[in-house]
């Protein structure tokens, strides 16, 4: 499972249009969308569930500070967390 948290995406954007810019850039499909509220600065925490870390950081670049939507996308891939 590999996980992409795409900050400063404003809430009001639709899930299906998230989906469809990383697709425009190559990313496959997301299995799960988390939306995570900041003041000022929401974010979307997607996961991949058959795709490894490596992978999704090939494609990361092509999204990294992006302007859409009237904002500047930042791309990070977070880092598989161990659970208890």
């Amino acid at each position: 499972m590999a996980e992409l948290l795409l900050g400063n995406v404003e809430g009001d954007v639709p899930d299906e249009e998230i989906n469809a810019f990383l697709q425009k850039y190559g990313f496959p499909p997301y299995d799960e969308i988390q939306r995570i509220e900041g003041a000022g600065r929401p974010a979307a925490l997607l996961r991949y569930n058959h795709l490894t870390d490596d992978f999704l950081r090939t494609l990361q670049p092509r999204i990294h500070n992006i302007f859409w939507h009237n904002r500047t996308i930042s791309a990070q891939i977070v880092p598989v967390r161990e659970e208890n």
